[in-house]
């Protein structure tokens, strides 16, 4: 176990695919740096949360990358892409297309936590309608969905943005989006206030 000192928060998973998953061995170099006491605290965006001494982040996500786990910011900044749990097969649920966006937007600074979830199908276990973002692939193209929102007593399902868009079409819509808030956004205003008061237009320009 590393020296006590100041500590980051980072966050961690398998990486995208289907479903939320990690393999012993990324669970043991994750303890590595847990004392026994300690509490993961594991997201609804299949992500865990885990703190780290600063003076050795560089070294040790890079070991974290070495056994597979994906490494991101916490705070402001766009999540990880959240992926359904089930699948026909890489190709026809179009994993790579989301390893894809999820390598585009991940990390990115925004006014406030932003939550991207991606579907492979119409059944929508990935939950796209409940995200700030949720991409849908229906046969060969995909959707795309905004101003969802989970909880509250204000929650909301998204609207549709965009349909029926070939991949390199979908990298720039979402893009495009994410760009906008960063720019225009106020400071933690959450992204369904901000599609309030922003002009829809802007948004798939």
């Amino acid at each position: 176990m590393a020296a006590e000192g100041k500590k980051i928060k980072i966050a961690v998973n398998g990486g995208i695919g289907f479903g939320a998953k990690l393999k012993p061995k990324q669970l043991v170099t994750i303890a590595k740096y847990l004392n026994e006491d300690d509490e993961i605290e594991v997201t609804t965006f299949q992500q865990i949360y885990i703190e780290i001494p600063d003076d050795k982040q560089a070294e040790i996500i890079e070991e974290f990358k070495s056994v597979g786990l994906a490494c991101y910011p916490v705070g402001n900044f766009v999540k990880s892409l959240r992926t359904c749990n089930f699948c026909k097969g890489e190709e026809e649920e179009g994993m790579p297309v989301a390893k894809e966006l999820n390598r585009r937007i991940a990390g990115k600074a925004v006014p406030f936590t932003l939550r991207v979830a991606y579907t492979g199908c119409p059944v929508g276990c990935g939950e796209p309608m409940l995200s700030d973002i949720g991409v849908m692939k229906v046969r060969d193209h995909y959707n795309v969905y905004a101003g969802g929102k989970a909880k509250g007593n204000d929650a909301q399902v998204g609207t549709m943005l965009a349909e029926h868009l070939t991949p390199e079409e979908l990298y720039s819509v979402i893009e495009n989006i994410i760009d906008l808030y960063a720019k225009e956004g106020k400071k933690r205003e959450a992204f369904f206030k901000f599609l309030k008061r922003i002009d829809n237009s802007l948004l798939i320009n």
